[in-house]
């Protein structure tokens, strides 16, 4: 199967989805391929700041996710033991500190006003192969896989908006620098108990951080940094020891985690690292999100960042189309207005990481 488009985006996270939305909202045709059978998929980057917030007002898409379901945490608490240190409130004719939006109902909003539109395409359960070039170097389009079957997609640009391990970079051999910060992170949900406000919460154990996030539908996703590559010894131990300090500064879950958290099974050990390419950009080729750089899960802006980054390309991609130029040196503008802020949000997540026990003095 031969199909077409402007742009072919690579990946159908949120990132992707917005930029192929917005891209579809000025005329530019776009096919968006996504590896996975829908949106229903596990994520466990779901919250968003006010910027990301205002992005999606601005394009008319938050009331739609607000109708789909949302939870607007009310404060960020520092707890020593049962003790509250320090708290961060709403600010003036504000209601809240951050948003939890399950990602299922980010993307099905985002979809769900795009599907009318014919100039925007999504194929699930198709996955790259292979990048095509022409004679100039150019990139052109892609050759993917839809269950098994080859689908050729022919495209002036192709974007790659296919997380952390990017396909898209490594086919077209972009370089990066991953940086390793001394932890990785244990998930986990647990259902709230009655009453339980929607707050983040943060607790020092052992000089180390510990997470609680409220969720939509009465969950509550648990973060235990833990040192890097520790995962495998930890898991032969007992599980007690290590949810004792939990049980301690939040009591009234302790029904709730013995009954969900009974072996180290029901963990998911994410490898903590972050990385930033040489270059975001290669004629008729965009790398997005966490594609092009990869953020901790320190402050929980790595969906942020990657949706800024779309709000930001869809302008500047549709200009360069229209005037038939997606060369390298045209598409750095791009890079050029997000590489800076990129660069000093890394700085400041690995300053938080080290300055962490203070917030507890």
């Amino acid at each position: 199967m031969n199909l077409q488009a402007d742009v072919c985006i690579v990946g159908g996270g949120p990132a992707g989805t917005l930029l192929g939305h917005l891209l579809a909202k000025n005329g530019v045709s776009t096919i968006i391929i996504e590896r996975s059978a829908g949106v229903n998929r596990q994520f466990r980057g779901e919250h968003i700041n006010a910027e990301t917030e205002a992005i999606l007002k601005e394009h008319q898409l938050f009331k739609r996710i607000e109708e789909l379901g949302i939870l607007k945490m009310k404060k960020v608490e520092y707890f020593s033991g049962r003790k509250i240190v320090k708290s961060i409130t709403p600010g003036n004719h504000e209601d809240h500190v951050g948003i939890h939006v399950p990602q299922g109902h980010l993307l099905t909003a985002i979809i769900e006003e795009s599907e009318e539109n014919k100039h925007f395409q999504l194929l699930f359960n198709t996955t790259v192969k292979e990048l095509i070039q022409d004679d100039q170097g150019y990139y052109t389009g892609v050759k993917a896989i839809q269950n098994g079957e080859e689908i050729l997609i022919s495209s002036k640009v192709t974007v790659g908006a296919d997380g952390r391990y990017s396909t898209v970079r490594k086919l077209a051999k972009i370089p990066t620098v991953e940086m390793t910060h001394g932890y990785d992170v244990l998930w986990a949900k647990i259902p709230a108990p009655a009453g339980w406000e929607p707050t983040t919460r943060m607790v020092l154990v052992n000089g180390h951080q510990l997470a609680l996030f409220s969720q939509t539908g009465g969950l509550i996703q648990i973060g235990w940094n833990i040192a890097e590559g520790s995962f495998p010894t930890l898991r032969k131990e007992s599980l007690q020891p290590f949810l004792d300090p939990l049980i301690e500064s939040f009591p009234e879950l302790e029904e709730s985690i013995k009954e969900h958290l009974q072996s180290w099974n029901n963990f998911v050990c994410l490898k903590v690292q972050s990385s930033r390419c040489e270059t975001w950009v290669e004629d008729g080729l965009i790398l997005i999100g966490d594609a092009a750089h990869t953020m901790t899960p320190t402050g929980a802006i790595g969906i942020n960042c990657g949706m800024k980054d779309a709000h930001i390309l869809a302008p500047i991609l549709t200009k360069a189309i229209e005037e038939k130029d997606i060369s390298a040196g045209q598409l750095k503008i791009f890079e050029m207005n997000r590489k800076n802020e990129i660069k000093t949000q890394q700085i400041m997540q690995v300053l938080q990481e080290t300055t962490f026990s203070e917030k507890f003095a």
